[in-house]
């Protein structure tokens, strides 16, 4: 049994409070990551980039695209049109949007553990504009989810602690009532410093069982 584990059957032994709201990642939680390591890795190889160029450029200026201060193009304009290339900002964007794929079972739990627990689901991640938009639409997030505090849109990123706030403050819920999933475990202890008990998610199993540790009722999914 893992620490994480341990340490959530004692709290909710100890303390028994009521958990309302999910806080949740979206990318390596309910969907592929939205433009990972990986995923520009394929399009280095699949456009002829310079794939040590490409990653140098894209970490001095990704961070500022996912807080929604710069555009998908001007991102673009950056890491990969920066010279003449022989495709279009629309074909490699098409190749961007492509690279994300669903977490069906993660998509399936959340939505039933609404459904039973009557929950509060709130989306807190670092995704940028474009992107985020059109993974919410593709994949119907927000048929489940109530809010998203995406870092595109309230101009903050994790680990900063500010948008977990900010999503307290947006939701009305206390810390103590909420559970924040992330397969960051970094992004994990820094909601855990402000009251919020924590799940790192590595897999479907555990993370459906440590939730219903907390008390949630999860029907037959964790029979997966």
């Amino acid at each position: 049994m893992s620490p994480h584990f341990m340490d959530l059957n004692s709290l909710i032994m100890e303390r028994f409070i009521p958990v309302t709201t999910l806080f949740l990642d979206i990318g390596g939680v309910l969907l592929t990551k939205g433009w990972g390591h990986q995923s520009r890795k394929l399009a280095a190889g699949k456009f002829h980039l310079d794939p040590d160029e490409m990653e140098t450029r894209h970490h001095l200026t990704f961070d500022t695209y996912e807080e929604g201060k710069i555009t998908l193009n001007e991102y673009l304009n950056r890491v990969v049109f920066y010279q003449k290339r022989d495709f279009t900002p629309g074909q490699f964007q098409e190749f961007m949007f492509d690279q994300s794929c669903p977490y069906s079972d993660m998509i399936r739990l959340i939505t039933k553990l609404k459904e039973l627990n009557k929950l509060k689901i709130v989306v807190v991640n670092n995704e940028a504009r474009e992107l985020n938009e059109h993974r919410i639409n593709k994949f119907q997030l927000n048929h489940f989810v109530d809010f998203f505090i995406s870092s595109c849109f309230v101009h903050i990123r994790k680990p900063d602690a500010d948008i977990y706030l900010t999503a307290l403050d947006i939701s009305q819920v206390a810390a103590k009532h909420v559970v924040y999933i992330d397969d960051v475990s970094m992004f994990v202890d820094v909601a855990r410093e402000l009251g919020i008990t924590g799940i790192h998610h590595t897999d479907y199993l555990s993370t459906a069982s440590q939730l219903a540790a907390l008390g949630l009722k999860t029907g037959n999914l964790l029979k997966k």
